[in-house]
């Protein structure tokens, strides 16, 4: 299974390219489309290297879903999981109740744990809460 075209513009209504890095909402230093590795304030990149670094940040989200989810999904399940774990990294995929659940075969439980993860440095986002409820509707094929 391969991100989707649907799946990419999922990802492109909650990302935006800012080619100098920024501290994000939980203090993360952020480039590009939301890449964090090896970022320092400071930095700055081209418009090419950010879709390149997106390109690669969705591919390592890619192989944590096909590494740790073992049942079948749907695309829309396999789009929405991505998203998520480009947005938390797979780390936070990995120790979460969602990948428990969604292995487990619970997917309405494991659906429902998306909206759990609206915070960003301890404090509740409207902007995550946003992206969760349509991960949601892509994941459960209402979107």
């Amino acid at each position: 299974m391969q991100y989707s075209l649907r799946g990419a513009k999922l990802t492109e209504r909650f990302e935006s390219c800012r080619l100098a890095a920024y501290s994000d909402s939980a203090g993360v230093p952020t480039i590009g489309y939301g890449h964090t590795i090896h970022v320092q304030l400071g930095d700055t990149c081209t418009v090419l290297q950010a879709e390149i670094w997106l390109m690669e940040d969705i591919e390592m989200a890619e192989r944590c879903i096909r590494g740790w989810v073992n049942i079948e999904l749907t695309q829309g399940e396999y789009d929405a999981l991505v998203d998520f774990t480009f947005n938390v990294g797979c780390y936070a995929l990995l120790s979460s109740t969602l990948l428990t659940l969604l292995n487990a075969g619970l997917y309405d439980l494991a659906a429902q744990q998306l909206d759990t993860w609206d915070k960003a440095g301890g404090k509740e986002l409207s902007g995550l809460l946003r992206r969760r409820i349509a991960e949601a509707g892509e994941f459960d094929g209402v979107i």
